[in-house]
């Protein structure tokens, strides 16, 4: 899976979708998500990634991360 290449995304968590023209916000963690997906990162890698910067356990990292991209599939902002 990776974020569409027309997907414009910032550190500061914005996300726009020229596309469509939506635009949405993620806190930090879903910064670090989305710019992990742009380089083309697993998730697995990414659970890994985000368990070494965070202090939370890597179950409740996967389900989350799950729950994430899910949200992106939904919004049209990831290839499968």
């Amino acid at each position: 899976m990776r974020l569409k290449k027309n997907i414009a995304t910032s550190e500061a968590g914005f996300v726009f979708n020229p596309g469509t023209g939506d635009s949405f916000s993620v806190n930090q963690t879903g910064a670090e998500i989305l710019s992990q997906l742009k380089q083309d990162k697993s998730p697995k890698e990414i659970i890994q990634l985000i368990s070494s910067r965070f202090e939370v356990d890597a179950t409740q990292i996967e389900r989350d991360l799950d729950d994430f991209i899910s949200q992106l599939y939904t919004f049209n902002l990831i290839d499968k």
